[in-house]
This record gives structure tokens, C-alpha cells and sequence, in this order.
């Protein structure tokens, strides 16, 4: 079924927005959900009323696992402590059952003492996909707006009206000096701890992208359009570091619109030269 917007906040009428302590307990209620059905038997293991404590892949102490993993104290068991996480906390744990869930297959059903079931076989894809979805129904209302991503990191959002240019395939042109570049440069801008630095970094990456493309550009663009792409980096603190850099801005603000803009010209410029090659 797929998940849609109910009308008093897809009208504006309701701020969806979670704070922290909403965040806190909706996460513990879809890790509750989860580990009830099993999906963390494989790692975590399970309490059986004959035979005790039947441990995972995470070992008999799962509270040093998580210490060895996440190198934090009191963390675990989730249930007593989730309520005293931060944000970085929430964000480890989120990113760390990413990485141990699994979906149930096949077990058996103890029913003396009503136990429960004991499950052996799972599909760890499976349950990723599961996991993902959930924490993304919440992720996407915390704050400024995350995503839990494929490879299981916590990545902001794109920016409102940017969601096309930030998410869609760009167009491909050469994959060692352009497409992996571009790639890594929007990974970059998009996790979750980005500073003003790895953001300068990222609009490096792309504006070295164009310096790669520049030969071309000129045959697509006049003089003053690709002067102008150019000197954004080359005078705010992007490429080049001297007294006569502009580095008075606000960095929250202007990094931002400095990393869609070359995301932007990028996948013009390329559409552009691949239109020209084949007049």
C-alpha cells in the first residue's frame, strides 16, 4: 500500500514536523514492532523460557557490541535508554539496526509458556527494504528533513522544490571525470553531519567538473555565460584561497544555493554538448 499524506497535513492545515521527543517514541515504537516480529533475531537474538538466552550474530552482551560498534555507553537495550539519545545517538542506532536487521523466514513456534517463535532462516535484503521504509516515514518530518539511503546513511533531504534535480538519474557523459564525481559530490552534500566544509567540498567537486567540461562549454555557451559559471568559485571561497576571496557570507545560505546551481549547470552543459555532438 502506498503511503500517502492524510488531508489535514497535505493541506498545510497540520505541521507534520516531529520534534525530538515525538521522534524519540515513534522510533521505539517501529523498533518495538520489528523486533517483535523477529527482524533482529539473527542479530540480537532472543529469550526462550527453556533455554534462556539464545544469542545472536552480535554475541551473548549486546550492549558491548554496541559499544565496540558506536564507541557509546548506555545505549542499549533500547527500550530503557532510548529516551535519553540525541540527535547523533538516534542517528547511530538508526544507521546500526540498518545494518542488522533481517526479515524472518522460517523458524518454529514455541508454544509452552507462550514463548513465541524461534526463527533460523532470514533474508537480510528483505529486511532492509522493510526498515528503510519505516524509519524514512519519520526520518523525512525530523528536523530540516532526512532520508535513510540504500547504503544505510542518514542523508538530508534535498531542499524543497529541488527534490527532481537532487534524486533523478543526471544525465551520463564520462564516468571517471564526470558522472562519479557528481555522484560523490551530492553524497557528500547530503549526509546527515555535513559542516560548511564537506558543503565547500562538495561545490569544489562539481565546479571541478566544470573546469573538466570547460572545453566544451565554450562551444555551447558565449563568453560571458561561462565567465559567470566560473567565478562564483574561483571568488567565494571555493577553489582558491587568498586575500582577495569573498568569505563573508552566510555559508548556511549560500552553499546551498552555490551546490544546486552548479548541479544544475552540469546537467545542462552536458545535455547540451550531447545535443551538439549529434546536429
Amino acid at each position: 500500500m502506498k503511503e500517502r499524506r492524510y488531508y489535514s497535513i497535505r493541506t498545510g492545515k497540520l505541521n507534520s514536523q516531529l520534534d525530538m521527543g515525538l521522534m524519540l517514541k515513534l522510533f521505539d515504537n517501529i523498533f518495538s514492532d520489528l523486533e517483535g516480529k523477529g527482524y533482529f533475531q539473527e542479530a540480537f537474538g532472543y529469550d526462550c523460557i527453556d533455554a534462556g538466552y539464545v544469542p545472536g550474530k552480535a554475541g551473548y552482551d549486546v550492549n558491548v557490541y554496541f559499544i565496540r560498534k558506536l564507541r557509546k555507553y548506555d545505549l542499549w537495550p533500547i527500550h530503557e535508554k532510548y529516551l535519553q539519545y540525541d540527535e547523533s545517538d538516534l542517528f547511530d542506532i538508526i544507521e546500526l539496526l540498518y545494518d542488522h536487521v533481517s526479515k524472518p523466514l522460517t523458524g518454529i513456534q514455541h508454544t509452552y509458556g507462550d514463548c513465541g517463535w524461534h526463527y533460523s532462516t532470514f533474508n537480510k535484503e528483505a529486511g532492509q527494504t522493510y526498515y528503510r521504509a519505516r524509519m524514512n516515514e519519520l526520518l523525512r518530518d525530523y528536523g530540516n528533513g532526512y532520508e535513510l539511503s540504500q547504503d544505510g546513511e542518514i542523508l538530508h533531504l534535498a531542499i524543497t522544490g529541488a527534490e527532481t534535480l537532487i534524486n533523478d538519474n543526471p544525465p551520463t557523459y564520462d564516468n571517471e571525470n564526470v558522472d562519479n564525481i557528481v555522484k560523490e559530490a551530492v553524497t557528500c552534500y547530503k549526509r546527515s553531519r555535513s559542516s560548511p566544509v564537506e558543503k565547500r567540498n562538495a561545490v569544489k567537486m562539481l565546479a571541478d567538473v566544470l573546469e573538466f567540461l570547460r572545453p566544451k562549454i565554450g562551444t555551447v555557451l558565449s563568453t560571458a555565460d561561462e565567465k559567470d559559471l566560473f567565478n562564483i568559485a574561483n571568488n567565494f571561497g571555493i577553489r582558491h584561497h587568498n586575500e582577495k576571496q569573498k568569505t563573508d557570507y552566510d555559508q548556511e545560505v549560500w552553499l546551498d544555493w552555490m551546490f544546486y546551481h552548479y548541479l544544475a549547470a552540469i546537467n545542462t552543459i552536458i545535455r547540451l554538448i550531447k545535443k551538439s555532438d549529434t546536429a
